[in-house]
């Protein structure tokens, strides 16, 4: 059965289509800055990459692209050979615990929770919108960021503010990444062949932690929105709201507008004014730039308060896994939290951990209390997955 998982942004759309249940990677790709003048698509084909510029206006010109590519490239013979679309929704309130099929209803509540995710999930609805135009008859399934992150309890998603704030304005934790935590949960399982007390550290240009125990989320970083928690690429992560009417009055700006600033214009960007990409930042903080070692140094704390704190909440953390692009990819990151971390038994190898890139495997030693692993993660094979198993039924 062949399965599209798809993450669609407002002006991107990422896919993957895979055969399932074999979990094969078929084709993969990307379009890009839809609806601006220079829009441009990737294809990835056995082995091959194809890329071009092209006039796309909407997403629904980027479906009919991709589908006709699927053919030209014979890479199906006919629409009728997609069998599911799985799209990734960021918010799903707590309405919703699991994938679902999509129906008008699901449709409905991605626009009313529209105001606790506005960057993405209208962008999402437009994916599924884009997709039930084209492929009429073709099931889509809905699989939320927020999903895997209702079995936190309400000590940890309830805020200290007044309770009907929560009932009448949903204001509580969410937590972001979901798909992320819950891929790193089933394979550790897989691999150790039971259930583990883990903190799975999701280390991109956005990133969030999250203390996971029997397979399910007892808490994380992100919050509200996914502005909370660590300093990210961009983001600021947790600091006192009550710098927000502060800053409003001196810069002469709105709410609005510092918010955007939070998330556009903060985090690493921002301290070390040298890029929001660790790369660049890593190559900088290794020729001595000043500002890059303190940012380097601020982000790799942040990192370690919340393994701290969620080494406590499960009373003792058997495994930590690095995963997404920084985690995957940052040796320099990984060793800069490990050694603030030696208060817990954390040891790592530094030569394993200097050759793990992008791959899977232990950097830990042997005398280490708590056994660190990097960890690619797979949130579009946890969308196929998911899509899948709602639509053989």
């Amino acid at each position: 059965m062949k399965i599209l998982s798809i993450n669609a942004g407002s002006s991107s759309l990422k896919f993957t289509l895979f055969e399932m249940p074999e979990e094969k990677v078929i084709v993969s790709g990307t379009f890009e800055k839809i609806g601006l003048l220079s829009s441009i698509y990737t294809i990835k084909y056995n082995g091959e990459k194809k890329k071009k510029e092209c006039v796309i206006n909407t997403h629904k010109d980027a479906v009919n692209i991709l589908m006709s590519e699927l053919i030209n490239m014979k890479i199906i013979k006919s629409y009728n050979e997609i069998e599911g679309v799985g799209h990734r929704v960021v918010q799903g309130a707590d309405k919703y615990s699991e994938s679902v099929l999509i129906s008008k209803e699901v449709c409905e509540d991605i626009i009313k929770y529209t105001p606790l995710a506005p960057l993405h999930n209208p962008a999402n609805l437009i994916g599924i919108e884009s997709f039930q135009d084209v492929l009429h008859n073709v099931k889509q399934v809905a699989v939320f960021d927020t999903a895997f992150h209702q079995t936190m309890e309400e000590s940890e998603y309830l805020y200290p503010l007044p309770l009907e704030w929560k009932e009448k304005y949903s204001v509580r934790k969410y937590g972001f990444h979901g798909t992320s935590h819950r891929y790193i949960s089933e394979f550790l399982k897989k691999y150790i062949g039971k259930d583990a007390k883990i903190i799975s550290c999701h280390i991109g240009n956005g990133a969030s932690i999250c203390a996971i125990e029997n397979g399910k989320s007892k808490d994380t970083s992100m919050g509200f929105t996914p502005l909370a928690g660590l300093m990210m690429g961009t983001r600021c992560g947790d600091v006192d709201v009550s710098v927000i009417p502060y800053l409003c009055e001196k810069l002469q700006i709105s709410v609005t507008e510092l918010i955007n600033k939070f998330n556009k214009e903060s985090g690493l960007l921002a301290i070390t004014g040298v890029s929001s990409d660790l790369r660049d930042v890593e190559s900088e903080y290794m020729n001595g730039n000043a500002r890059c070692i303190l940012g380097l140094d601020m982000y790799s704390k942040k990192i370690v308060n919340y393994i701290s704190m969620y080494n406590t909440l499960l009373d003792g953390a058997e495994y930590i896994i690095f995963t997404a692009g920084v985690g995957e990819n940052s040796p320099i990151v990984r060793e800069l939290v490990c050694d603030k971390l030696k208060v817990l038994g954390v040891q790592i190898d530094k030569d394993l951990n200097e050759e793990m890139f992008g791959k899977f495997g232990e950097i830990s030693t042997s005398n280490s209390k708590i056994k660190v692993f990097v960890v690619p993660t797979d949130e579009e094979l946890m969308i196929a997955r998911d899509t899948f198993n709602l639509v053989k039924e």
